[in-house]
């Protein structure tokens, strides 16, 4: 069997694993990066919109140009960083020190990395109701697969589920490509994502159901409609269903931590709704109880990628410093500062109070 040694593996190609894997290498490591998917970028090569925050946060420029910087970035440092596509690390035997990992569906091979630092992504949530099942009905990242990657569109008229910031932004990028969006549904009593992206949507005419849901969707071999319904405080059904016509319906009901990697390799895990699902508690500098693996991104808790960038290059610059590399421990400061600016004021008071939940000050301590 193949064996491949490394002194940083890096678990997904996204904006924390690829920030983690430019520090690591900057400081001397061998990187290898696994990336699951045919690109690396992770979810960043969907994105058209321009960034906020700072200038350090590439504030003003699309996601799939970041992606190109950070990949720009990871070529710079030449041979040191490996990068392994369509790959899968699905096994991780801490006794052993080996990680095993499949490329396609027939190379299976072992990884034996010195470090790991785990930045595997979250997974779409869906929402059960019938017909969810049938053609037509759509996460929304397959959506923006289908329109930012492919050039294809989905349909003609799309029912959004969810007001979150990737349903307003999906949205608005349907109505950039000419599709209509018959309206934007959410659940809870307000508008989930920033008020800016809403506002675009309104002023092009999309109406926002605040609490409505969809009951069902209509149709037989393909969508054809749906049929929604108003919610009261409870989420209890108040009236009759009421139908709405669409080809389309695109489902941004949150996400999930990819999490599995991290249980396997025991780190102490905890459930906090506030970032989505279970969690691996931290220290600071992004490592997690078992002292050999590090993590970042929306697998700690989703986040926007401006963070997932930064927290990916504290594990990096920390788990370089581990090996005895000098990885510039000295940029923490500023990195630790632009996070608590990107967290800060009333949208970050939920990040905080969740990544606070657990945070430990030291292995031997509780969570602060």
């Amino acid at each position: 069997m193949r064996e491949i040694a490394a002194d940083v593996l890096v678990v997904g190609g996204g904006p924390a694993g690829l920030s983690a894997a430019a520090e690591a290498a900057a400081a001397g490591a061998g990187v290898v990066v696994a990336e699951a998917g045919l690109h690396l970028g992770g979810q960043l090569v969907k994105q058209s919109h321009k960034f906020f925050g700072s200038r350090d946060e590439y504030a003003g420029t699309r996601g799939f140009e970041i992606a190109k910087i950070l990949k720009d970035e990871i070529a710079r440092h030449g041979d040191r960083v490996q990068i392994l596509l369509g790959t899968t690390v699905c096994g991780y035997y801490g006794d052993e020190g080996v990680v095993t990992a499949m490329t396609g569906e027939e190379e299976y091979f072992r990884i034996i990395p010195k470090r790991m630092i785990v930045a595997s992504g979250a997974q779409e949530r869906l929402i059960p109701f019938p017909n969810n099942d049938i053609p037509g009905v759509y996460g929304a990242g397959a959506v923006q697969t289908l329109m930012n990657v492919y050039g294809v569109v989905p349909g003609k008229r799309v029912l959004m589920i969810g007001a979150g910031n990737i349903g307003l932004i999906v949205s608005y990028q349907l109505l950039q490509a000419g599709v209509e969006v018959a309206a934007i549904l959410e659940a809870a009593p307000r508008v989930g994502g920033y008020w800016v992206h809403a506002a675009k949507a309104r002023r092009l005419g999309v109406p926002i159901l605040l609490r409505h849901s969809i009951k069902r969707a209509l149709g037989g071999e393909a969508v054809t409609g749906a049929e929604i319904i108003e919610l009261d405080e409870k989420f209890n059904q108040v009236g009759a269903p009421e139908e709405i016509e669409c080809d389309t319906i695109c489902l941004a009901v949150g996400l999930t931590p990819t999490s599995e990697l991290l249980w396997q390799a025991g780190c102490r895990m905890k459930y906090v709704p506030a970032l989505c699902g279970h969690v691996p508690l931290r220290d600071a500098l992004m490592r997690t109880s078992n002292e050999n693996v590090w993590m970042a991104g929306d697998v700690s808790g989703i986040e926007e990628a401006s963070a997932a960038m930064i927290e990916g290059r504290i594990a990096g610059v920390c788990a370089a410093e581990s090996l005895g590399l000098k990885a510039g421990a000295k940029k923490l400061d500023g990195f630790w500062e632009r996070l608590g600016n990107l967290r800060a004021g009333e949208t970050g008071e939920k990040i905080r109070a969740g990544v606070a939940a657990v945070t430990v000050a030291g292995w031997e301590g509780e969570a602060v």
